[in-house]
């Protein structure tokens, strides 16, 4: 399956703002995460088809997934 991969702040930094990727049927948010090199603690906000995601949603043929990181300040 092919969906689309939008990364937002720091996230971009080494990476790439939006990218299409190819992922075996099945594949959850976690797994992609993890293939960015990112932590599950890194993850501020999961967006899938521009609602709220989990890291345990699961992925299907022509989905854009968007990845925010934390955000801290004062």
């Amino acid at each position: 399956m092919q969906i689309t991969l939008k990364l937002f702040a720091t996230f971009r930094n080494g990476r790439f703002k939006v990218a299409q990727q190819e992922l075996p049927e099945g594949t959850d948010v976690r797994a992609v995460v993890l293939s960015l090199g990112l932590t599950e603690e890194e993850i501020g906000i999961v967006m899938l088809n521009g609602r709220h995601g989990e890291l345990d949603s699961k992925l299907a043929n022509g989905d854009t997934l968007s990845l925010f990181p934390l955000v801290g300040g004062g």
